[in-house]
C-alpha cells in the first residue's frame, strides 16, 4: 500500500515538473514575443524621427539655396541610432498631368512605351477628362458617362493615381509615367530643374538634342533661353518659372537593420509663420528580417 501511494505522489510530482516546464516555455516564448515588438516599436520610433530630420534637413537646404534652381541633389542626415538619405527634386521640372498640352502628354505616354495609337487616343482621354463637361471642347465626346466623369468641383488631379479614373486607361501606363510627373507644376517644364528622362519625354527631341542640352545645363549657362533654344521646337513646352514645391524622396537606414522610406511633398515659404508645409506624405517600411 505504501509502495501504491509513493508511486502515485511519484507520478503527481513527474505531472507537476512537466506542467512547470510547459509554462516556463510558454512564458519564455512570450517574453520573446513581447521583447521583438518593443524592439520593433523601439525601431519605429527612431524611424519616424529620422523621416522627419529628413524632411527638416531638405526644408532647410531649399530656403538656403534662394533662388537657385533646386537641380536634384541629395541630403544626408546621420545620428549614432541611424541615417536618412533625403533625394530632393523639383516638382516644376516634371510635365503636370493636369496642365500639360495633348502633345506633350501624347510624346510622354510614347516616351514609355505606349504605342503611337493607343498614346494619342489617351492623351486626348485625359486632356477630356480634366475639363469641365460644360466645356464647348468636349461636345465630341459621344458618352454621357464620360462628360460626367469630366465635371470636377476643385483641380482636375490632386494626384497621379487618379489618372486610373480615364477611360481607356492601364495601370501600367500610370506607374510607368508617375516618376516623369506631377500635380504641382505649370503648362511648361522647369529646363533648369528638370531630369533628363522628362526632357526626352517633351515632343521633338532626339538623343543628340537631351546629350548636348543635359552637357550645356552641366555648365549652368546665364542665357537660359538660348540653352532652350537648343530643343528645337520643343523650346515651347519649356519656361523657367520658380515652382515652391518639392518632391523629397526618404530613405531610413538604423544601426540594427531596420530600414523604412517615404515620399514627401513639401512647399517652402519664406513670408509664412511656418517655415514649411507638408502637401503629400506617403510612408512604406519595411521591417529588417
Amino acid at each position: 500500500m505504501n509502495d501504491s501511494r509513493r508511486g502515485v505522489v511519484l507520478v503527481a510530482v513527474l505531472w507537476l515538473i512537466a506542467l512547470l516546464s510547459a509554462l516556463a516555455m510558454a512564458a519564455s516564448i512570450t517574453f520573446r514575443g513581447f521583447g521583438a515588438v518593443i524592439a520593433l516599436d523601439r525601431d519605429r520610433v527612431q524611424a519616424d524621427a529620422l523621416l522627419t530630420a529628413g524632411v527638416e534637413a531638405a526644408a532647410h537646404t531649399i530656403d538656403a539655396l534662394g533662388d537657385t534652381p533646386l537641380d536634384q541633389m541629395d541630403v544626408n542626415v546621420v545620428l549614432s541610432h541611424g541615417s536618412v538619405r533625403a533625394h530632393l527634386s523639383d516638382e516644376g521640372g516634371r510635365i503636370d498631368i493636369g496642365k500639360a498640352p495633348v502633345e506633350v502628354l501624347a510624346a510622354l505616354f510614347r516616351s514609355v512605351g505606349v504605342p503611337a495609337p493607343e498614346s494619342e487616343n489617351i492623351a486626348r482621354s485625359v486632356a477630356k477628362w480634366r475639363q469641365p463637361a460644360t466645356d464647348p471642347r468636349n461636345k465630341d465626346v459621344a458618352s454621357p458617362d464620360v462628360r460626367a466623369e469630366a465635371t470636377h468641383a476643385g483641380p482636375p488631379f490632386s494626384e497621379i493615381r487618379q489618372l486610373l479614373q480615364v477611360p481607356g486607361m492601364l495601370p501600367e501606363w500610370v506607374s510607368a509615367i508617375a516618376p516623369l510627373t506631377t500635380v504641382y507644376g505649370s503648362e511648361t517644364v522647369n529646363p533648369l530643374t528638370a531630369p533628363a528622362e522628362v526632357i526626352a519625354a517633351l515632343p521633338g527631341v532626339d538623343a543628340v538634342r537631351i546629350n548636348a542640352f543635359i552637357q550645356t545645363r552641366a555648365n549652368r549657362p546665364a542665357d537660359s533661353s538660348a540653352m532652350a533654344a537648343m530643343l528645337g521646337t520643343a523650346q515651347q513646352y519649356l519656361d523657367v518659372k520658380t515652382q515652391p514645391v518639392t518632391r523629397v524622396d526618404l530613405a531610413v537606414s538604423l544601426a540594427d537593420g531596420f530600414s523604412e522610406s517615404a515620399q514627401a511633398v513639401i512647399v517652402v515659404r519664406r513670408e509664412d509663420q511656418e517655415p514649411y508645409r507638408v502637401l503629400v506624405w506617403n510612408p512604406s517600411s519595411r521591417p529588417h528580417e
